[in-house]
């Protein structure tokens, strides 16, 4: 019961401090350690047992693998909180050893096996606070593993569309403004992916195409930065001409492609 009392105490002074940080940073990231959500109200409180557990063995192994995870340690507070979610399912600290396996992997850089941990978590636990949490912290996974603007943009579209989700079930919630932020971020890499395509058609000599993806640019990004220079592109080319190589339109073009 001491240890008990103790965890909780640990656990709480934890979250007031990473609550504190959120509201001096605005930044959202892992409730422990690492800055939590800015809210009114304790921030995942229901993670948090209230009565006590059946083993004191299981207070000592949460203990040891926040222990590990505050100072970094993320490989060996997974393999702990694996433990206590495999031998204590039904205990009070499952569902927190659940999320924080999902963190681990994110601290560890590990996004694409992150992905499917927090998904699963989302699905075991629709109504848990934690979840628009969880939602943003699958958005960060596709933040970070997007690319340049010349490669494959299927974690941008994912992103869009996680964020999205976020923002249409948990509009109040306090990953909003940077979700709306990385919208707009990646909409910016979207369009000028688009350019990437538009410039090569160009190249090949593929006017109609490349005047198609101009067009996409400002009809689907018409608030991104790449928009302006489609628009400047697309007049310059309907002023030019659809001549070929050889002509002066194109060598006109080229001058300021």
């Amino acid at each position: 019961m001491k240890k008990n009392a103790l965890l909780i105490s640990r656990l709480n002074l934890i979250i007031a401090l990473s609550f504190f940080i959120s509201l001096v940073s605005g930044c959202s990231k892992n409730l422990f350690s690492h800055g939590g959500a800015k809210t009114d109200e304790m921030p995942f409180s229901s993670l948090y047992p209230t009565s006590h557990p059946s083993d004191g063995k299981e207070i000592d192994m949460t203990m040891e693998a926040m222990d590990y995870f505050d100072r970094g340690r993320y490989s060996l507070a997974s393999d702990t909180f694996k433990k206590i979610r495999d031998q204590y399912p039904f205990s009070p600290y499952a569902v927190l050893a659940e999320l924080h396996i999902a963190d681990c992997k994110f601290y560890e850089h590990e996004y694409e096996e992150a992905i499917p941990l927090y998904e699963e978590f989302e699905k075991m636990h629709p109504n848990n606070e934690a979840v628009p949490y969880v939602i943003f912290q699958e958005g960060s996974c596709y933040h970070r593993l997007m690319s340049t603007p010349d490669r494959d943009q299927t974690n941008t579209h994912k992103l869009i569309d996680t964020y999205d989700r976020l923002i249409k079930r948990y509009p109040n919630s306090p990953y909003t403004f940077e979700a709306k932020r990385r919208i707009a971020e990646a909409r910016e890499m979207l369009a000028e992916s688009e350019m990437v395509v538009a410039k090569w058609y160009m190249r090949v000599g593929q006017y109609p195409q490349a005047k198609a993806r101009l067009e996409n640019v400002i009809n689907l990004y018409p608030d991104t930065r790449a928009s302006l220079d489609a628009r400047s592109m697309l007049n310059r080319i309907n002023e030019a001409g659809t001549g070929g190589k050889g002509s002066s339109w194109f060598k006109r073009f080229f001058s300021f492609l």
